[in-house]
């Protein structure tokens, strides 16, 4: 038994979930998120509880188990709750500026890259140099922060570029000079 898949998924107040045609909704005020039950897979709701389980002991329907359970808990989270992904901008002269709902990143090179919100995210920017991804969807918050990252990854030497608030960046030490070779 999934020990992920096992463990009931709690539906907190005014959180409305429908299962309709092998397809999972959940819904909160304007929020609304859906996903496809895959087949071996069955959602039950009971006393404010959903509960997942599988038909047989398949391989892959041992392995979907654990993962649409945590899928299910993921959209449940997410339209209550929401998910937030913090970047860092390190570097002289790099900034992100909002114009309108959209985020434009100033990251050395000869133009300003725009980057256009996807529907349900959304870009804050404090102090030009800390964007934050907000949005209902943790898959799509994941991606969208991974797209700004990558437009320019940090360097190991002075750490310039976007990274996650709780990153790490290892530093390299740089060339030792000419003192060392006289």
């Amino acid at each position: 038994m999934s020990r992920i898949g096992k463990l009931p998924v709690l539906i907190p107040e005014g959180v409305e979930i429908e299962i309709k045609n092998r397809v999972f909704k959940v819904k909160k005020d304007k929020q609304e998120l859906s996903h496809p039950i895959p087949p071996g897979i069955k959602v039950d709701i009971e006393d404010k509880k959903i509960i997942v389980s599988r038909l047989s002991d398949l391989r892959t329907h041992r392995s979907l188990h654990g993962l649409v359970r945590s899928l299910l808990f993921n959209m449940v989270k997410g339209v209550n709750e929401g998910f937030e992904k913090v970047l860092e901008i390190n570097g002289v002269g790099y900034r992100a500026d909002m114009k309108g709902a959209d985020l434009e990143l100033s990251l050395g090179y000869s133009h300003p890259i725009k980057v256009a919100a996807p529907k349900g995210i959304e870009f804050l920017v404090e102090k030009q140099k800390i964007i934050k991804v907000k949005g209902s969807d943790k898959q799509l918050v994941g991606k969208v922060a991974a797209e700004i990252r990558s437009l320019k990854k940090p360097e190991p030497y002075k750490g310039k570029g976007i990274k996650y608030a709780d990153e790490h960046i290892r530093r390299k030490v740089g060339k030792a000079g000419a003192s060392v070779g006289k």
